[in-house]
């Protein structure tokens, strides 16, 4: 089995980075949390699938969003309001604000994920999920 490589990026090349791509690379990296907490117990696939598509719905994300304020520090602040900004599509079946809050979220998941990854374990950590 071939071993996976991540690609480790120096930090002036990570603020080059568009949020819409951290965005990109959280709403992945939150997926991956969420179907990995799911995994215990082992339970049928179909409801796993129900639970972790619950969990990566704009609305839970903006929800966790709400949650994780007091947690944040005045960076990922910044780096939030900066994912917020970032969002230009306007979804059809979603309030805009609700579609903002949830990118927001995702952008700072992909910076942490790219910065400080023990920083990104403890917030998600914050997360309740059930």
């Amino acid at each position: 089995m071939q071993q996976l490589n991540l690609v480790m990026l120096k930090p002036a090349e990570i603020q080059k980075i568009s949020p819409s791509a951290w965005a990109y690379l959280g709403d992945a990296v939150y997926e991956l949390y969420i179907r990995n907490y799911y995994l215990m117990p082992p339970k049928r696939s179909q409801s796993d699938h129900q639970l972790v598509v619950a969990q990566v719905r704009a609305e839970s994300q903006a929800h966790h969003l709400h949650n994780l304020k007091p947690y944040f520090t005045t960076a990922e602040l910044d780096i939030l309001k900066r994912g917020r900004n970032a969002t230009f599509r306007k979804p059809k079946r979603l309030d805009p604000e609700i579609y903002q809050q949830a990118t927001s979220l995702e952008a700072l998941i992909g910076y942490l994920y790219l910065t400080a990854p023990q920083r990104l374990n403890e917030l998600l950590g914050y997360i309740e999920l059930d």
